[in-house]
């Protein structure tokens, strides 16, 4: 899952995830492109009542602006996306970075947020399959 908004980021952040997945052999259903990071819930919430998908990775790039939008966005979308992993007892990790974050910070995590991303959904997976046996 991926938001359009802030590309020159995300796109970039979307090729390093699916570099990661590629490593660790994880099969990518599909990939979903949403206009922005407010937008990912909706989808999320569509992705998880698939019996097939195990998890969702979201990767988004929310950037200060001139107000606190931002702030608003990025606390939106964190409790709307615990609240889709809590209700299908799936895991949803939270690869969107931001708030309060300046476009030069967004270059810099690229990498290290998509790749923990990724692995955040193997390590929550495997422990919830783990407890629940």
């Amino acid at each position: 899952m991926v938001s359009e908004f802030n590309k020159e980021v995300t796109s970039r952040m979307l090729l390093v995830a699916k570099e990661k997945a590629e490593k660790m052999k994880l099969k990518i259903k599909y990939t979903c492109n949403v206009p922005g990071a407010y937008d990912i819930p909706i989808i999320v919430d569509a992705l998880l009542q698939k019996k097939e998908i195990d998890g969702v990775i979201t990767l988004g790039a929310i950037i200060k602006g001139q107000t606190k939008h931002d702030e608003v966005i990025a606390h939106s979308v964190a409790h709307s996306l615990t609240d889709l992993s809590l209700k299908y007892q799936k895991p949803v990790s939270l690869g969107i970075t931001g708030p309060g974050m300046q476009e030069k910070h967004a270059y810099s995590r690229i990498r290290p947020v998509a790749e923990r991303a990724v692995e955040a959904i193997v390590k929550i997976s495997n422990e919830l399959k783990r407890i629940q046996k």
